[in-house]
């Protein structure tokens, strides 16, 4: 029997964390089968999940807990999800406007509001092209319950749009 454990992990961003990792997960029989990593404020954080026989799971987590020693603190979860048969109903925001506090938060109370959830969300704050002005760029797939229309998240999210100053796209994600 196989399992699926969920990391969560950071440390002081150096060479081999990655390396010191993924050599304790195949050790001990895992297979690295997702994961979102980045260098942010000088850390090294990431999520990652993995498969691994049952019987591996207690010498694997002893295993990370020497990566603590070296830096690397790493905090395990057994994955609960259920393999979904529901439809995909997955779209994509993308957000581009001057940065400023709030714009997150402006945009998840929307999509809680209409029980929408975050699958993915990148940012980054970068120069625009012709001015020094920071800009705030957001990328977001998300899941709409089932049989809610696409148009119906777009015209909520142009409603805010002006008041936060974006532009904010929706789409439907062809994955």
């Amino acid at each position: 029997m196989h399992i699926s454990l969920v990391m969560t992990i950071i440390g002081a961003d150096r060479p081999g964390l990655v390396g010191r990792l993924s050599a304790a997960i195949a050790e001990h029989g895992g297979n690295w089968l997702e994961s979102r990593m980045a260098h942010l404020g000088g850390q090294f954080a990431g999520i990652l999940r993995v498969d691994l026989p049952a019987d591996n799971e207690s010498k694997l987590l002893n295993a990370l807990r020497t990566l603590d020693a070296q830096g690397l603190s790493v905090h395990v979860q057994r994955d609960s999800a259920a393999p979904s048969a529901a439809s995909r109903n997955l779209a994509v925001i993308e957000l581009v406007g001057h940065d400023r506090p709030g714009i997150v938060r402006q945009i998840s109370q929307i999509l809680a509001e209409h029980q929408v959830n975050v699958e993915e969300l990148v940012t980054h704050c970068a120069s625009a092209p012709m001015s020094a002005e920071m800009l705030f760029h957001a990328t977001a797939t998300v899941r709409l319950p089932e049989s809610f229309p696409l148009a119906r998240l777009r015209a909520a999210l142009e409603e805010i749009a002006s008041d936060l100053m974006v532009d904010i796209s929706v789409m439907p994600d062809h994955v």
